[in-house]
């Protein structure tokens, strides 16, 4: 059995201006497949996707930001 994973976003470059750079949100992988996302800066959203590969088309800014797995 496959266990959830836990990972933060590394923004290398913010490109909006908007959300700064760093470890901008924190989130999980389910064993279903399933993504929540929380966000560390304002305003401090939590989000849900199909898929890690969904997530990251949304949040990973062509490759500006980094998923680095906790586990």
């Amino acid at each position: 059995m496959t266990l959830p994973r836990r990972f933060y976003l590394d923004r290398l470059d913010d490109e909006s201006g908007v959300s700064g750079t760093g470890v901008v949100a924190e989130g999980t992988l389910y064993i279903n497949g399933r993504v929540s996302v929380t966000f560390l800066i304002k305003p401090f959203s939590m989000l849900w996707y199909l898929s890690i590969e969904e997530m990251i088309d949304v949040h990973g800014h062509g490759g500006r930001t980094q998923l680095v797995w906790i586990d």
